[in-house]
This record gives C-alpha cells, structure tokens and sequence, in this order.
C-alpha cells in the first residue's frame, strides 16, 4: 500500500483558518480520520465502515445545490 496522507483545509466557515481533516491508511485494515480546529479529534474506521461512510458521503454532496 502507498504511503500517503490526504489533507483537507476548512472553508472560510471552518471555526479557525487552520482547520484541516487528515485522512491515511493504518497498515491494512485500518482508515485513520482526524479534525484538526483548535482541538484535534480523531476515529479510526475498518474497511466496511469507511466505505459506508463514503458512501453517506458521496449522498450527502449530491444533495448540495450547485
């Protein structure tokens, strides 16, 4: 698997100029996702939950107005 970390920066909405999501793979079985604001929270989700979530996701985007 690539070694790679996805960084996502806020809108100008985000609570703080510095707020970013991070997402990477944990060795084989593991999607890692942190929040970073002026906290910094993190979940760890298994194959079957990330697609899920992607999926939600991919629904929730779609229901944006362009």
């Amino acid at each position: 698997m690539a070694n790679v970390k996805l960084t996502f920066l806020g809108t100008e909405k985000s609570k703080t100029q510095d707020s970013e999501l991070e997402c990477f793979a944990i060795g084989n079985d593991e999607i890692f996702i942190s929040l970073k604001d002026d906290h910094e929270l993190f979940i760890c989700l298994d194959k079957s939950t990330a697609i899920r979530f992607a999926k939600t996701l991919r629904t929730e985007i779609n229901k944006i107005q362009s």
